[in-house]
């Protein structure tokens, strides 16, 4: 489907490893140009050579998004090179663990700068060129804002302050013309999901016994699934779509777990 994303300039925040590596090369397949934010520079060149070897274009900048004072250098740093920014997908993030019992003050205030807090400020410098160009965000979330997972009271409470702030700024909004959506995510196949995995004493069993909860198909959502969304969110072929938190997840939070036992029945 030709998006009509041509030379847009996108940023995705995280945009080098895993769920945000995907959406990069899927908007640079769009021919977008997705502007890949993150701490480490030899990833973020090594995601643009790969869209480069594709033919696409992107571009980088390096912060440390829990610092707010690199958020608004960030946009600067964009606006310097392009003079325009007609997108912004808020992916950056880690499940860090950040629980109840065992955490702290300092912990959890941290897991919400590290999580939350950067979607706000992005969203925040970027607006005025959003204004302009009637662009769009995509805030990308977690099932945890919703099932709950124990021990990451941080990430969950994070990931609820995305859901918030994506129907919030849907309002705020409105009278711009710029949408707002969030791309949920559950059980999603990346580098660093694969590393937990591997942490574990019989990681192919598992993934069977996480895969097997998944209703469609009992496989993990691609990076790629999730960046489609993400892409067809961030075009004109969802003009009227706003408000929205969307479940790209094989229906593991919503479709009944009785599905699961019929299948293995």
């Amino acid at each position: 489907m030709n998006l009509s994303l041509e030379n847009k300039v996108i940023i995705v925040s995280g945009g080098a490893k895993g769920i945000g590596k995907g959406i990069s090369q899927v908007l640079a397949g769009e021919g977008a140009i997705p502007v890949i934010v993150g701490r480490n520079e030899v990833d973020n060149r090594d995601t643009i050579a790969e869209i480069e070897a594709e033919g696409g274009r992107a571009f980088q900048v390096v912060a440390e998004l829990n610092r707010p004072e690199s958020c608004k250098s960030v946009i600067e740093s964009i606006l310097q090179r392009f003079g325009r920014i007609e997108g912004l997908v808020n992916n950056a993030g880690l499940n860090d663990g950040v629980g109840l019992e065992k955490g702290t003050y300092e912990g959890f205030i941290s897991s919400l700068h590290n999580n939350l807090v950067h979607y706000y400020l992005l969203a925040h410098y970027a607006l005025p060129e959003l204004k302009k160009n009637k662009g769009s965000i995509v805030n990308i979330g977690s099932k945890t804002a919703e099932t709950g997972q124990g021990e990451t009271s941080g990430y969950a409470a994070a990931n609820g302050g995305r859901n918030a702030l994506t129907r919030e700024w849907a309002v705020e909004l409105l009278k711009y013309d710029i949408r707002v959506n969030a791309v949920v995510v559950a059980e999603c196949w990346t580098p660093q999901y694969e590393s937990w995995l591997n942490s574990m004493l019989h990681p192919e069993l598992k993934l069977k016994e996480i895969t097997m909860k998944i209703p469609l198909q009992q496989r993990m959502t691609s990076s790629e699934e999730i960046a489609n969304m993400v892409a067809f969110l961030l075009s004109n072929k969802s003009s009227h779509t706003t408000g929205q938190i969307i479940h790209v997840d094989g229906g593991y939070v919503h479709l009944d777990r009785a599905l699961i036992m019929k299948k293995t029945d």
